[in-house]
């Protein structure tokens, strides 16, 4: 790898987005602190204690080139994460009030037959232009949105060129997810289904939109199961960044970012220890910098996010427990009969959904769909972020886990609740582990055409403050998080390598001029 160099980075959050920055810049020779408030890295992608252990947040792994790139990068092939089985069965769905249940297959030709079994062979026929549509708005995205450094409407315009401005065009261009999925699928329980892609960028269908179809062909290029689950790729990250060189202080909360001399200098912890560096790496919620969480100085750093404008948060039950009834594979999805409603409740009333979707991943399953005795289960309802307006109490929480666990049955599965263990986790708890955020899980919204061009990029207002983490450029999700952290190191090194030129001008020629490359960097 590169040779060391004089250069000092603090890295802030040792989510992915953080990890990956870490490792991606130890890598190159920069000397590496990573701090982290809790006792292990993963932020997010947090192991509850439960079982063997189980996944609290997270459960999904795709896009697995962004993984195969950055570790590359880093002089390390996808070998070195834990073994990665590749799911064929990609998500069971089932409705209430109807018996029939949908799954959707790796095989696209599998999900064809499948979803004409269930709703026609019209049916059939229109999911096959949906997802030549999908496939092709991820093509003409990939490049100018997903992979570049900050995007713009003019930048991504000027590189999608004619065709790609002609395929985004022909979305609507202002269409919704949801409008979009009506033109598609006449079957309503199809346009719940696909329409749901909207949450996994923490928005609604009907605001969200329409180039979130992409999602579906991110599915289908694959989804795996991690031995260990999602944590242990986090712990996997640490433990390479740390053979690179980075240091890693767990335990270690950052209490203010310094500033000298209208730059970052450096941070200091909790209990008053200080760590001069060239730069800072803020991997959190850049909403943390706005409410002063890390000093005055990096307040203004990047814009203010309307409360109005924050993504889903979500009410999830950890379960060790014994199920019956339903044939459980990894990833399950639960539909009622009102889905408008429950993103009304969410939105606009700012409260749990009387009629919520309930995801469930059943840890220790697979395709076959079988498992003996207690098993691990994550199960998840969307819910406003408000963790820093209210309690999320027992009054509101306990009526929202029978109408779950209702819904739940009258699909055929049952939860031994009594003689499970069961830990909770509201938007309250979630604020509380990801300050400033009221529980958001996804950052800000994906609501509107331009809601994805407000996200901050990497460099921020402060000279020598960088960002990663799903709440900037290019999105949510664990491989979006990561692409965050690769870009972050990227733009990280730049700073550097401009500060290190200025440095030799000043040395040689007595007086520091910048350049016009120095200029155009924080």
């Amino acid at each position: 790898m590169a040779a060391e160099r004089a250069d000092r980075v603090v890295v802030v959050g040792a989510g992915i987005g953080g990890l990956v920055s870490a490792l991606l810049l130890a890598s190159q020779g920069v000397q590496v602190t990573l701090v982290e408030a809790a006792e292990a890295p993963g932020g997010k992608m947090r192991r509850l204690p439960l079982g063997e252990g189980i996944d609290g947040g997270p459960t999904v792994f795709t896009m697995r080139w962004v993984f195969e790139q950055i570790l590359d990068q880093a002089g390390f092939a996808i070998a070195d994460l834990p073994r990665l089985s590749p799911l064929g069965v990609l998500a069971r769905h089932a409705w209430r009030g109807h018996d029939r249940r949908l799954d959707l297959y790796a095989d696209h030709r599998r999900s064809t037959e499948a979803i004409g079994a269930f709703a026609g062979a019209d049916e059939a026929r229109r999911f096959e232009a949906f997802c030549a549509q999908a496939r092709e708005v991820y093509r003409r995205l990939e490049g100018p949105y997903i992979r570049a450094g900050r995007s713009s409407l003019w930048a991504m315009g000027r590189d999608l060129g004619p065709r790609g401005l002609a395929t985004l065009m022909g979305l609507g261009p202002f269409s919704s997810l949801w409008s979009a999925l009506g033109r598609h699928f006449r079957d309503p329980r199809l346009r719940q289904l696909f329409g749901r892609y909207a949450t996994y960028c923490g928005a609604s269908p009907w605001q969200a939109p329409a180039t979130l179809m992409l999602v579906a062909q991110v599915e289908l290029d694959g989804v795996w199961s991690v031995e260990g689950g999602m944590h242990a790729v986090a712990q996997r990250f640490a433990g390479l960044a740390a053979r690179r060189g980075a240091t890693l202080r767990y335990a270690s909360r950052c209490e203010r970012i310094l500033v000298q001399g209208g730059r970052a200098s450096g941070v200091r912890l909790a209990g008053g220890e200080e760590i001069a560096a060239d730069a800072v790496v803020f991997n959190g919620d850049p909403q943390a910098l706005v409410q002063g969480l890390l000093g005055e100085a990096s307040a203004r750093a990047v814009p203010a996010l309307p409360r109005a404008q924050r993504s889903l948060s979500a009410l999830t039950w950890a379960i060790h427990g014994r199920t019956a009834g339903f044939p459980l594979v990894r990833h399950n999805v639960f539909f009622d009969d009102d889905y408008a409603s429950e993103f009304d409740d969410i939105f606009r009333a700012r409260q749990l959904p009387a009629r919520g979707t309930v995801y469930v991943c059943a840890q220790d399953r697979g395709d076959a769909g079988v498992h003996d005795g207690a098993e691990r289960l994550l199960c998840l309802v969307n819910a406003p972020a408000e963790g820093d307006r209210r309690d999320f109490d027992a009054r509101e929480v306990g009526p929202c886990e029978q109408r779950s666990l209702d819904l739940l049955s009258a699909c055929g599965l049952q939860i031994d609740m009594e003689t499970a263990q069961v830990l909770r986790t509201t938007p309250r708890d979630f604020h509380a582990l990801f300050p400033a955020t009221g529980g958001a899980l996804y950052g800000q919204a994906t609501h509107g055409w331009m809601s994805s061009f407000r996200r901050p990029g990497s460099a921020t207002a402060l000279p020598g403050l960088f960002l990663a983490g799903g709440g900037v450029h290019p999105g949510p999700g664990v491989p979006m998080a990561a692409l965050s952290g690769q870009l972050a190191a990227a733009t990280t090194m730049a700073h550097l390598d401009s500060i290190s030129r200025s440095r030799r001008v000043a040395i040689s020629g007595g007086t520091s001029t910048r350049s016009a490359t120095t200029a155009a960097t924080p």
